[in-house]
């Protein structure tokens, strides 16, 4: 059948009717918000049109981002039959997001590149390819902050005032440093949608580079009331809070949130959320010499453990091996390394080297030999960008290299990496890890870039 039907951005629809065309469209604008509702909206439109294709591979999307791979592949395959009557545009779209559901980055990026140079505003589509989470995020490039911005920058004059690509644009201006264009750009987001998770969640991260941790607290804490605690990002932002109020030198505020939501047990966020949030902020409490909840260490680890017992996952890797660096778990962290090192091997570690250098590194520190820890880190802490996640979420990894060169006694280096850090926000702990750094008159030799 002909398209009938315009989605928010006005591109034709393929839908049997009236009733199914809005509950697309209802599911796509709360995906694209990261609020709750995209999942129930998407099967309202599937039981308005069973054969709507596009809200079948936008469900699989959803599964998919929640960890459920059987609901992800019976959506995409049910797309992919409901193929007859749509549009080309739609075609291209299903395609390209089957690539992803398929696990297939690489080739879901390339079609999504092409596709959105002839349908800039196909919106739910580009998402995939944006953000710290996106195909380019964990596509393992060296230069993936520039490739993502490049990517929203060809296609900006097609949105216009539209508050998700707003937001997305803020972000990707944020990471790379233009902070104050990224505070207006996602301040305008909020005005045309005050309740957008994913405006909310880069207005945290430009309090964040900008140093503002107050503001951060103020903001949140006046904002996520009103969010609801199911939506997708909930939890990370209670993470973002988290770190305002661990930068404040408030650790029993940041002890509260992690008992009512970042603990995985309780977390309401997908696995490799709930995975990344806890371990990385755990782990920061122990380098920052703070209290953590009783038998967390243990807890993290195990959830690691349980919900990726195999390497696979770059970003989750790397945050497996906090959990057992912090629980001291040596045996896992050489079972992780020598899984990493076969799919370096095969040509499956798109981040290369870094990774189980990562890993590496956290093994010597959980040991306490810390000049090792330095050793396999410093030459690959200018790569740990293709891990993916954003600067605040891999800053984790330059306070494990800081902390271990000043505990190997290499000052000079500490001293080095603290001031080029200072330059580009204030930061209360990097001030005081400075006093610590100096004098520094008997620094042991640093390892060679």
């Amino acid at each position: 059948m002909s398209a009938t039907y315009e989605d928010r951005y006005g591109l034709p629809l393929s839908a049997q009717g009236r009733e199914a065309a809005e509950h697309y469209m209802e599911g796509i604008d709360r995906a694209l918000a990261l609020t709750i509702g995209a999942q129930a909206s998407l099967e309202a439109a599937i039981a308005a049109d069973a054969d709507f294709a596009m809200a079948h591979i936008a469900l699989a999307r959803e599964f998919q981002y929640r960890g459920n791979i059987a609901a992800a592949q019976a959506s995409k395959l049910q797309a992919l039959q409901c193929m007859d009557s749509v549009t080309r545009r739609e075609r291209q779209h299903t395609q390209a997001l089957a690539r992803a559901v398929d696990g297939d980055g690489p080739g879901a990026l390339a079609l999504i590149r092409e596709h959105v140079q002839e349908f800039p505003r196909d919106a739910f589509l580009l998402k995939q390819a944006d953000g710290p989470f996106g195909l380019i995020g964990f596509g393992g490039s060296q230069d993936r902050l520039e490739a993502n911005f490049a990517l929203l920058d060809s296609v900006a004059e097609a949105y216009g005032d539209d508050w998700w690509f707003l937001s997305a644009y803020a972000f990707a201006h944020n990471e790379l440093g233009d902070h104050e264009h990224a505070r207006r750009l996602v301040q305008r987001a909020l005005e045309l949608y005050p309740h957008s998770g994913h405006s909310a969640h880069t207005m945290a991260h430009v309090f964040f580079e900008t140093g503002d941790h107050s503001g951060g607290v103020e903001f949140l804490e006046g904002w996520l009331p009103d969010f609801p605690r199911q939506a997708q990002i909930y939890s990370h932002l209670t993470w973002h809070l988290a770190l305002f109020q661990l930068a404040r030198g408030h650790p029993e505020h940041v002890l509260a949130l992690y008992d009512q939501t970042l603990n995985p047990e309780v977390c309401p966020g997908a696995p490799l959320i709930a995975l990344c949030d806890a371990a990385a902020l755990l782990w920061r409490h122990d380098l920052y010499g703070l209290p953590r909840p009783a038998g967390s260490r243990e807890a993290v680890a195990a959830f690691a453990a349980r919900v990726f017992p195999r390497a696979g996952i770059t970003f989750g890797d790397v945050h497996c091996a906090l959990a057992y660096a912090a629980a001291g778990d040596i045996e896992a962290l050489t079972q992780l390394t020598t899984q990493l090192r076969e799919r370096l091997a095969q040509g499956k570690a798109p981040a290369g080297e870094a990774v189980p250098a990562l890993v590496e590194a956290l093994a010597a520190f959980a040991r306490g030999d810390y000049g090792s820890a330095v050793q396999h880190l410093e030459p690959v802490a200018d790569q740990v960008v293709r891990v993916g996640g954003s600067n605040a979420q891999r800053e984790v990894f330059e306070d494990t290299l800081l902390q271990a060169c000043l505990r190997a006694g290499r000052y000079a280096q500490a001293e080095s990496l603290l001031r080029k850090r200072l330059a580009r926000r204030p930061s209360a702990r990097d001030m005081l890890w400075l006093q610590q750094a100096q004098p520094h008159p008997r620094d042991a030799p640093c390892c060679e870039a």
